[in-house]
């Protein structure tokens, strides 16, 4: 009978021994974390009993990333796990059906949430993918919305391995970027058409020119942008700024010209085309040059012209003044 009462006594000291050890290396069983968790699973209530779909999705969100509620109430996280696929997906297709297909910002409770963002939420990437696309080809156009759908996988990870833990990086199909490579050569290719009927004006006038090679290199930086996502590169539109660069300097004034052809051949950016812009900064300067020794010879021929008009002014006027008697 001693025995048993000093195990029992025994085991009554390492219970209170440890449990305060217990609860110090569980952050969620601070007083803090236990008021936090408890006015999250109070505003839930509320919501599910007057708010709307947008505000409860939030709110289940919430919880379901909230790692200390099931310390406090196990219902509820399972509840928001359970409850939020389908409630994202009506609401995502609500946004699409309203034409909300795209925003950068995060979730929202009024409402105003883009289908992509409750799909990517939810972590269903496929359907993200699809509005986001969508959402491209509506403003294909529009170079950041372009931009973002190309960077779309940035942040995304996979399913978590059961045996290792680890979660590798989402990669989208080839077909999501070759729908996107589509629009890209489009865009690239309607630039490339607008810069030759710019580029004609290099044959006109000085005055023309310059104007035409403004024109001309605004279009190929701007082909140049989305040809960036395509398999090439930006190559062609480099390659056609050499080549109106040759153009430019092909005319019978390169004195008045030269300027834009440097500006084609630092777009072009090739061996040849820094060579050749290389050359044409020398040529510059040598021009730049001659033309101060041409403004300090003819500063100087002007004084001399000044200082012989002075003297032979002085000489008349001695010799009036003497003819007068003065």
């Amino acid at each position: 009978m001693m025995i048993l009462l000093r195990m029992f006594c025994s085991a009554l000291l390492l219970l209170a021994l440890t449990a305060p050890s217990v609860r110090a290396d569980d952050i969620c069983l601070g007083d803090d974390e236990e008021k936090a968790a408890k006015a999250q699973v109070a505003a839930l209530h509320k919501v599910e009993k007057a708010g709307s779909p947008a505000e409860l999705f939030v709110a289940y969100q919430a919880i379901a990333s909230n790692d200390c509620i099931d310390r406090y109430d196990k219902n509820v996280m399972g509840r928001a796990k359970a409850n939020l696929p389908k409630l994202g997906r009506d609401l995502a297709k609500a946004a699409e059906a309203k034409g909300i297909l795209y925003s950068s910002e995060p979730v929202r409770a009024d409402g105003r949430t883009s289908a992509f963002r409750y799909f990517e939420t939810m972590g269903e990437y496929t359907e993200a993918n699809r509005v986001m696309l969508k959402a491209a080809q509506v403003k294909s156009d529009d170079l950041a919305l372009f931009k973002a759908a190309w960077g779309v996988d940035n942040g995304r990870y996979g399913p978590r391995d059961p045996k290792t833990g680890e979660q590798k990086p989402y990669v989208s199909s080839p077909v999501y970027r070759r729908e996107l490579q589509e629009i890209a050569s489009a865009n690239a290719d309607r630039f490339m058409k607008a810069e030759e009927r710019d580029a004609q004006g290099l044959s006109g006038g000085a005055a023309e020119v310059a104007k035409a090679s403004m024109g001309s290199l605004e279009n190929l930086r701007k082909a140049a942008d989305w040809m960036k996502f395509l398999p090439n590169g930006d190559k062609a539109a480099k390659i056609r700024a050499e080549q109106r660069g040759d153009t430019v300097m092909a005319r019978p004034d390169p004195m008045f010209t030269q300027m834009n052809a440097k500006m084609y051949y630092d777009f072009a950016d090739s061996a040849k085309a820094k060579a050749k812009a290389a050359q044409l900064d020398k040529k510059m300067e040598a021009s730049g040059r001659a033309a101060e020794k041409s403004g300090e010879k003819l500063e100087s021929a002007i004084t001399q012209q000044s200082e012989t008009d002075q003297k032979k002014f002085k000489d008349k006027k001695a010799d009036l003044e003497k003819e007068l008697g003065f």
